[in-house]
């Protein structure tokens, strides 16, 4: 679904160092596959499940919700919007490009010049995005907006929160900060990657994606793991049902929630 530019590594490439790393893993606790890896970690699951299942969604999103109400209805204009106005407090297409121009363009060429845009920049991705499929990752988000991924580590699995923000009209977001980051810091915990999602050329059957990495909290290559995942749970519709039950009982705070059914969807391509 994403048409990824240069600054993402082809998908091949990603399965085979995440590959790699849990081989790696498993020989040095002695394990003969990453199967048995699994099974000799499955303490450390449970232990890290028991600790997740701290963490209430629903709760964050109905006082996001809430949030967002107060908010509109305090900033609500009771006149026409002048020309004038302060900029909004999130970058949208028209930050990275002249939206006016860019509307009378076909297609490919909208392709090229947000590909162009980005190519020289080293903390970013950016991608085109089909607009029906992303219909359908927007639909999981919305009723899914929180859920968490794993990357492998020298002692188990380091686990990394999504949380997704529809801030305007055309606009969404998705940060990725690691969870115990988010423990610590809650809804103001700073997020290693944000992605940005923009609608304002949707008519053109695209969507706009771009987001940043701060490379200096981690690696490259783990961010755009996390970010192909983002689009494995979210973006692959009923054609998924194992990935989707997950989201969903995220959400629900199902008990039948299983942090290794979590992993086992997460690292197998």
């Amino acid at each position: 679904m994403f048409r990824l530019g240069r600054t993402l590594v082809r998908y091949n490439s990603i399965s085979a160092k995440y590959q790699a790393k849990l081989a790696q893993k498993a020989k040095q606790v002695g394990a003969a596959s990453v199967e048995e890896l699994k099974l000799k970690l499955a303490d450390q699951i449970e232990q890290t499940k028991k600790e997740l299942n701290k963490i209430d969604p629903l709760a964050e999103l109905e006082a996001y919700e809430r949030k967002q109400a107060m908010k509109a209805q305090a900033t609500k204009p009771a006149i026409p919007i002048a020309k004038d106005t302060p900029k909004l407090p999130y970058k949208v297409l028209n930050d990275y490009v002249d939206l006016d121009k860019l509307k009378e363009l076909p297609r490919r060429e909208i392709e090229y010049i947000w590909k162009a845009r980005f190519q020289d920049k080293q903390k970013s991705v950016h991608a085109v995005i089909d607009a029906v499929p992303f219909a359908a990752m927007y639909a999981n988000a919305f009723k899914n907006p929180n859920f968490i991924l794993p990357l492998p580590r020298d002692n188990g699995y380091e686990m990394h929160f999504v949380q997704w923000a529809f801030v305007g009209p055309a606009t969404v977001h998705c940060m990725l900060t690691t969870v115990a980051e988010y423990k610590l810091h809650g809804e103001y915990a700073k997020p290693h990657t944000t992605l940005s999602f923009h609608q304002e050329v949707s008519d053109k059957g695209v969507i706009l994606m771009n987001g940043v990495i701060e490379n200096d909290t981690i690696p490259m290559d783990e961010a755009q793991l996390l970010v192909l995942n983002v689009q494995r749970f979210y973006g692959m519709g009923e054609q998924n049902e194992k990935k989707l039950k997950l989201l969903k009982q995220f959400t629900t705070g199902d008990d039948g929630f299983s942090t290794e059914d979590l992993i086992k969807e997460a690292t197998t391509f």
